[in-house]
């Protein structure tokens, strides 16, 4: 485990470390083998050192980053850790709601930090990755980038704030990228609003020396701008009039039917896409964005907090979508998910409805305290 005097004990097995370099405090998942997966410590450890430096004046700005692999592809944060998700909800162990709920509250914490929070997403950065990228003041791609919530395949949605962020991506490409899971690249993350500066993978070593060698946090923010170059075409933000008519349809049944009609290579790949997601989960999801628009991003959170509770729970064990889907992606690994119903046409509102009921009453919600 590596911190410095300036940052609280760690407990998350080294997996987070800890370290004030100049006025930067740099924070770097160090799970690498795991894809620098989020676990319940990982998120502890990181909302402390938060906690913690937003009131030490000698920390100008936070900068987050992954720990890369020795002659592999990096990846910044694949998610979740899944296999504790499915062990934790088979055993009906507490610590699943706890890793939701701080998951949530953390993923405010970064949106609403008083200081710059700067996150260089260079290689995969999923799920849960995003949730602690997106409220960052600066997220930084690289050439290696790739983008996405794909919680649609394991039988969830995308939360972390996925609802906020998604919901508010150029017209109805937030449905699109929620539905099927594509991955952005740096180009297409950037027009999507998800992403704000590439920066060439190469320029990440002296791009940190930098950082944390900058005097303040102006001098952080100019480190990053001066090392950026111009994304590429995206090939979305000219396909966008296409994306919006099809996944502007008020129902999951409506956009499958529209994306089935039209013979374009785009719309026959998303349909395809479509075909390997729960049915379920997808009703939930498009219901989740459409309500989030109208939402502040702590009224996104806990209507979050409410639909994750749902997915163990309404259906317990077994029985669950997402226990079902994790079982499927990543403990049998038969990639032959058995949903429930398994085909959209069977999706109902009234399947969908319970999802958005609390389980709290207003005064007891865990995110309460979020404003």
């Amino acid at each position: 485990m590596t911190s410095s005097t300036s940052a609280p004990a760690l407990q998350s097995q080294g997996w987070i470390q800890a370290e004030l370099r100049g006025a930067a405090g740099v924070l770097t998942l160090n799970r690498p083998q795991a894809l620098n997966a989020l676990s319940l410590e990982m998120i502890r450890d990181l909302t402390a050192c938060l906690l913690h430096w937003q009131q030490d004046t000698r920390v100008q700005a936070i900068v987050l980053r992954g720990q890369g692999r020795e002659g592999k592809a990096p990846a910044f944060c694949a998610g979740g850790d899944l296999r504790f998700f499915h062990a934790a909800a088979l055993a009906s162990d507490p610590r699943l709601g706890d890793f939701f709920t701080e998951e949530y509250r953390l993923n405010h914490l970064i949106h609403s930090y008083a200081k710059p929070v700067i996150a260089l997403m260079d290689g995969l950065t999923f799920g849960g990755g995003m949730g602690i990228s997106q409220g960052a003041m600066l997220r930084v791609v690289t050439e290696h980038s790739r983008l996405a919530m794909p919680e649609t395949r394991i039988g969830l949605f995308p939360d972390v704030g996925g609802g906020w962020f998604m919901s508010r991506c150029p017209g109805r490409s937030g449905e699109w990228l929620s539905l099927t899971g594509q991955a952005l690249a740096a180009d297409d993350a950037i027009a999507m609003g998800l992403a704000d500066i590439q920066v060439p993978s190469t320029q990440l070593p002296s791009l940190l020396d930098a950082l944390t060698q900058a005097a303040d946090a102006a001098g952080m923010l100019g480190a990053v701008r001066a090392r950026s170059v111009e994304p590429s075409a995206s090939f979305l933000a000219a396909g966008r009039e296409q994306l919006d008519r099809h996944f502007g349809h008020p129902s999951l049944q409506e956009v499958v039917a529209s994306l089935g009609a039209d013979t374009d290579p785009t719309a026959q790949a998303a349909l395809a896409a479509l075909e390997g997601r729960s049915p379920l989960m997808m009703a939930v999801t498009l219901e989740q964005l459409r309500r989030a628009r109208g939402m502040t991003l702590a009224q996104v959170l806990r209507m979050e907090r409410d639909v994750v509770h749902h997915c163990f729970h309404l259906r317990p064990g077994t029985a669950s979508e997402t226990v079902e889907g994790i079982r499927a992606l990543a403990v049998d690994k038969d990639h032959a998910p058995r949903w429930n119903p398994s085909h959209i046409s069977d999706v109902t509102p009234d399947l969908v409805a319970p999802f958005f009921d609390s389980p709290w009453p207003a005064h007891a919600h865990p995110l309460r305290a979020l404003v």
